[in-house]
């Protein structure tokens, strides 16, 4: 199966309409069937896009938990948030206020494949995040050396 892989650099628009990338685009319709995209808040700064099927399958975990505050959190913190995101005809999707403002995306972001999902975050932050896991990687640098780096 196709995976989203790479970073690239693009901004948001004065609508908050980001364009995700043509390869990211293909991958999510050959690799995963689909159009459109689930956006929801991923860690502290960034926003993170899942495939539909993804998502349902994140859907049905988080419905497994078992009740209580861990769970609770989960549906408050990440699955409440969530918007089903369509693209317009520039490969464009439209960004809702609240999770524009919880990825401070004002202007340059950093789109970057994980694999089964998509991260979404301003180039200030993502810049500070990639600091700080070439820092953790460096720290574990054994692990990497056994998958081959």
């Amino acid at each position: 199966m196709q995976k989203f892989q790479g970073e690239f650099y693009n901004s948001v628009d004065s609508k908050r309409r980001v364009s995700i990338p043509a390869k990211f685009r293909e991958v999510l319709k050959e690799g995963f069937g689909g159009e459109s995209l689930v956006l929801t808040r991923g860690g502290e700064s960034a926003l993170v896009a899942y495939p539909p099927g993804e998502w349902q399958k994140i859907l049905k975990n988080v419905d497994d938990m078992p009740a209580g505050q861990l769970k609770d959190t989960t549906i408050r913190g990440r699955i409440a948030p969530a918007t089903e995101c369509s693209f317009d005809r520039q490969g464009r999707i439209q960004v809702s206020l609240p999770l524009s403002t919880h990825a401070n995306l004002v202007k340059d972001v950093v789109i970057v494949g994980l694999f089964n999902k998509i991260e979404i975050w301003s180039q200030e932050k993502h810049q500070e995040d990639a600091m700080a896991a070439e820092k953790y990687l460096k720290e574990n640098a054994q692990v990497l050396a056994d998958v081959g780096f």
